[in-house]
């Protein structure tokens, strides 16, 4: 198993309507996808950036689900937040494996 990490530090003016919209629209958006089985986030602490830093984790079974997610669904769903959020975050991805 695999997850898919999205670390991301919002800005204070922003935090709220943006934790809002991620619990509310895109992670459910994301899920729809079919392309993860779950999915967390968690706020990361005593982290010395300005703002709020959040992980956003989704679980995958196959490299291929990613794949797909990446060349189907990612851009579109990365440019919606860029939309509402442009110039008050910074993110950054990285792929996981569940070592049991």
């Amino acid at each position: 198993m695999f997850i898919y990490n999205v670390t991301v530090n919002i800005a204070d003016e922003v935090h709220n309507e943006w934790l809002k919209w991620m619990k509310e629209i895109h992670i459910p958006d994301v899920m729809k996808t079919g392309c993860f089985i779950d999915n967390q986030i968690l706020k990361v602490l005593y982290v010395e950036d300005e703002g709020h830093t959040y992980s956003i984790q989704y679980k995958f079974l196959e490299m291929v689900d990613i794949e797909k997610y990446q060349k189907e669904f990612a851009p579109k769903l990365q440019e919606d937040h860029k939309k509402k959020f442009d110039g008050k975050y910074a993110a950054f991805r990285t792929l996981l494996q569940i070592v049991d």
